[in-house]
Order: structure tokens, then C-alpha cells, then sequence
């Protein structure tokens, strides 16, 4: 806030906050810019991260990954007091139906109870695929979206929290096939794709088609391959994008092609079974769009 401004005295651009007045001050004139500041911070002071952590009164930040967004209370599982002892005998066992009925008043009709079920689904699948969070909070608002649409009635749960997730990896910047999707889901590919059609049209969805170029990282990672090369792949799929040679091709076969060409191109060479397997294609598709790039893009390839 302070280095957008300008002392209307002398000119300056350096403040400092005066706490015990609320007050923004010049440095150079002493003029107050401005004064009666709330201070929406704590009235307590840390100087450790141990003391911070003893001293705060709010919990976890709100989130969309829970059915009640977490903003419930929840009894801890350990059986223990605040000192850290271990509970037993009478109240261990009044301790352990509270949190039996705990967890039943969380949830108070079928729609909570099937939205914490498809949460549950869906924080599953991330965890297993290591999505980080930003995706899932994507995906759990898109399916949130759905609900209020009143567009899962009639589907499956697992299939429409699949499409949410596909959804929100390609919203994300770091999209996943429908081959990934499926294979950490509970239905098969033919059912995602149709959710997600379904999905989109109902919500207005417009994402832009998946470029080759997402996957080249993540593809290079995985084939423990250089900077210089996987920088080499992008090259060489923004000048055929240029070109248009990669329109009607799948994404996936495209990336994987280009990382092959890079390889051979920075001396360090993949094999085609070894690109194709990391890429999910098979060795023909990986094969024929080698071909492609090299002859449609004039690419002389190091025998």
C-alpha cells in the first residue's frame, strides 16, 4: 500500500505504520498520510512459531474439500486430554459416543451425506494421482456447482466427481488424460467423458483444447531428461502448432513424439518404448508422429 504513494509535503514515497496510533507516516516530513487504522491482527505478540501455534484461537482455514466446509468442530481420534495424558475407564468410553455422535449431526439429510461421499471420492483420487490442492479445491467447487444445478440427479456420483476433477486439471494448467482419470476412478473412461460433455454444457464450461506442450514436463520428469531437451520439445511443438500440423492429433502422442526428436537432437536418447510407456500411447502412435515432425518440419535427426 505504502510504495503506491506519494507524501503530498515533499514528494516522498517512504512511509512507515505507527502501530500505537494507527497511523501512516512520511518518513522524510513526518506528515500522516493517513490515521485511525484498524489493526485486524491478533492483540498477541510470538516469537516462535511454537508460541504462534499455542497462542492462536481459530482453527483450519475454510475449505471446499469438506461437505460442511469445515467450519464443524470435530473430536479428535487419540484418546488423550489437553495435556497430552491418556484418557480411560468411564470417560474414555462417554468421549468415544460423542464422537460417534459427532459425526452423525455433521451430516443431517441424504444430499449432505452423498456430497460427503463424493468429496471423499474425489480427495481419493487427487491424493492417488498427487494433485496438489488448488486442483482440488477447483474440483470440489465445479461438483458444488453441479449440485445447485441440480445436474447429478439421475447420475453417478463417481462418474460426475471424475469429470469435476478432469475438468479442474485442465482449468489448472496441468491437465490429466481420461486414461489417468479412469484409472484411479472407480468407472470407466466412456462414463467421464460423457459426464464431463454433460458437465461442461450445464455449467457453461469453455476451456481451451489441451496443448501438447502442458504435458512436456511432466512427461520429461518422468523420463529423467534435461531442461535443454524438454526446452527443445516445447520448441518443436510451438512450431508445429504454428504450422498447424498438430490439429486432429491427440496431445499426449504429439508431446511424447517431440520429446523423442528432442532426445535424439541433445544426445540424450529415449527409446520409443520407453517414451511411449511413459506417455501412455502406444509405440505405433509415438512411431507416426516422429515421421510427421520430422519430415513436415524439415528436422534432421542424428542417426
Amino acid at each position: 500500500m505504502a510504495d503506491k504513494r506519494v507524501c503530498p509535503v515533499c514528494g516522498s514515497t517512504e512511509f512507515f505504520y505507527d502501530r500505537t496510533r494507527g497511523e501512516l507516516v512520511c518518513r522524510v516530513c513526518g506528515y500522516v498520510l493517513e490515521e485511525n487504522i484498524v489493526d485486524d491482527g491478533p492483540e498477541w505478540r510470538a516469537f516462535d512459531p511454537d508460541q504462534r501455534a499455542r497462542r492462536a484461537r481459530t482453527g483450519a482455514p475454510m475449505t471446499l474439500m469438506i461437505h460442511d466446509k469445515g467450519l464443524s468442530t470435530d473430536i479428535d481420534w487419540r484418546d488423550r486430554d489437553i495435556h497430552g495424558n491418556q484418557i480411560t475407564g468411564m470417560y474414555r468410553n462417554k468421549l468415544r459416543r460423542l464422537r460417534m455422535w459427532q459425526r452423525r449431526m455433521r451430516i443431517n439429510d441424504a444430499a449432505e451425506r452423498n456430497l460427503a461421499f463424493a468429496l471423499s471420492e474425489l480427495d481419493r483420487m487427487a491424493a492417488q494421482m498427487r494433485l496438489p490442492r488448488r486442483v482440488k479445491e477447483a474440483a470440489a467447487a465445479l461438483y458444488r456447482k453441479a449440485v445447485m444445478k441440480k445436474l447429478i440427479r439421475g447420475r453417478s456420483i463417481e462418474g460426475m466427481v471424475s469429470a469435476a476433477l478432469y475438468a479442474a486439471c485442465r482449468m489448472e494448467g496441468i491437465p490429466r488424460t481420461l486414461d489417468e482419470i479412469a484409472r484411479v476412478s472407480k468407472v470407466t473412461k466412456k462414463e467421464i467423458g460423457r459426464s464431463y460433455r454433460f458437465m461442461a454444457r450445464g455449467l457453461g464450461l469453455n476451456l481451451r483444447p489441451t496443448s501438447p506442450i502442458d504435458y512436456v514436463d511432466r512427461f520429461g520428469d518422468a523420463l529423467a531428461v534435461s531442461s535443454k531437451t524438454k526446452k527443445r520439445a516445447k520448441e518443436i511443438l510451438q512450431e508445429a502448432i504454428r504450422r498447424g500440423i498438430t490439429s486432429g492429433k491427440g496431445p499426449t502422442g504429439l508431446a511424447a513424439a517431440a520429446l523423442y526428436v528432442a532426445s535424439l537432437l541433445e544426445g540424450e536418447k529415449k527409446t520409443q518404448r520407453e517414451v511411449a510407456e511413459v506417455a501412455h500411447v502406444t509405440e505405433v502412435t509415438v512411431r507416426n508422429r516422429y515421421k510427421e515432425l520430422v519430415e513436415k518440419l524439415n528436422i534432421k535427426v542424428p542417426l
